[in-house]
């Protein structure tokens, strides 16, 4: 017995030494020291060692599970402190490995507007910006939106400030045509006189029902020209070259009467667009657009008598909508990969 518990010691020493993970020093302890491992197997031999020898024999075979238990605790601990040399490390900073090859790339509306603002700049237009949050003398009253207008009642806009109270309610801008306002008025505080020569893309907000063709925020493009010898001519040239630098040379385009209370005359810009592959192209409105109403010229200090102007809005979403074939608005903003890798 005393044999084979020099035996059980030698070999178990050396085989945990040769343990390589935590795993494996846990197998060893359930072959040497588990209930029935082979330490623990040797015990009912006790019986048999003659009376004069059992207590040298105990002695031993406590030391032996002694050394072994301790040889153990201690290969336990440099297993569970970290991984052998030979185990390749991973450092949990470094940033994680990337299964998809897809690059990421800006929105389709973000895309768009730079598209828009591109072409724009190739008519000779410059980039101007105002703020979301607006008040109603530039949202309304400097474009000659009077007060009892259906376009001011406060169901119809998002009031910060409730307008039966305060003089000068804040709201959230329903339209880009606020950064006319602010351009001209910009000008003629710097002492200037147009021409001017500006788009504004950016958000706009308005309380509609959520459907496949409305949004309750939802982008424009504002365009602005004012100079001397302006004309309904130049608008809709401006318009045409617009349309088919964007769509391409065979876009079809129309204007419709119509009316605004900042332009004068007014008309609807529509475009033939096939919003599904399958389907036959038909005539969407893509917004608004006239000469500027000189009353607006005149409230921002420009002489009506001298200059002339056009001014034009767009709703970015339906340009983009009617470029890529989107056939519903809320696929723009749903953030869905699905609808987003194929733009």
């Amino acid at each position: 017995m005393l044999e084979q518990l020099q035996e059980i010691e030698t070999q178990g020493l050396a085989e945990l030494e040769r343990a390589a993970d935590a795993q494996a020093v846990e197998q060893w302890r359930i072959a040497y020291l588990g209930t029935k491992g082979r330490l623990r197997a040797l015990m009912p031999m006790l019986k048999d060692v003659p009376k004069e020898q059992k207590a040298s024999v105990g002695q031993r075979l406590n030391e032996t599970k002694a050394r072994l238990e301790e040889a153990f605790k201690a290969r336990q601990a440099a297993a569970a402190s970290g991984p052998s040399p030979d185990v390749a490390l991973i450092d949990v900073t470094e940033p994680g490995i990337v299964e998809s090859r897809a690059l990421a790339r800006r929105h389709i509306i973000t895309r768009t507007i730079d598209e828009l603002v591109d072409v724009c700049g190739r008519l000779g237009f410059e980039v101007a910006v105002g703020p979301e949050l607006e008040d109603d003398e530039h949202n309304f009253v400097k474009l000659n939106i009077p007060a009892d207008h259906p376009a001011r009642d406060p169901i119809d806009n998002f009031y910060v400030d409730d307008p039966r109270v305060t003089t000068r309610p804040r709201m959230m801008r329903s339209q880009t045509s606020t950064v006319q306002i602010r351009t001209m008025e910009a000008m003629i505080a710097a002492g200037g006189q147009p021409p001017i020569k500006v788009v504004s893309p950016g958000r706009v907000y308005r309380p509609d029902t959520v459907d496949a063709t409305h949004s309750f925020m939802f982008h424009q493009l504002e365009g602005l020209y004012i100079d001397k010898g302006v004309s309904m001519v130049d608008l809709k040239s401006t318009l045409f070259h617009f349309a088919r630098a964007f769509f391409g040379p065979d876009a079809e385009v129309r204007l419709r009467p119509s009316y605004f209370p900042f332009t004068e005359p007014s008309a609807e810009f529509d475009m033939k667009i096939a919003l599904k592959p399958d389907e036959p192209a038909r005539w969407i409105e893509l917004g608004g657009c006239g000469m500027v109403d000189p009353a607006v010229l005149e409230m921002c200090g420009i002489d009506p008598e001298v200059y002339t102007g056009f001014a034009w809005g767009f709703g970015i979403e339906r340009i983009a909508m009617g470029k890529h074939a989107i056939p519903d608005i809320r696929m723009l903003f749903e953030n869905d990969l699905r609808f987003l890798d194929q733009l």
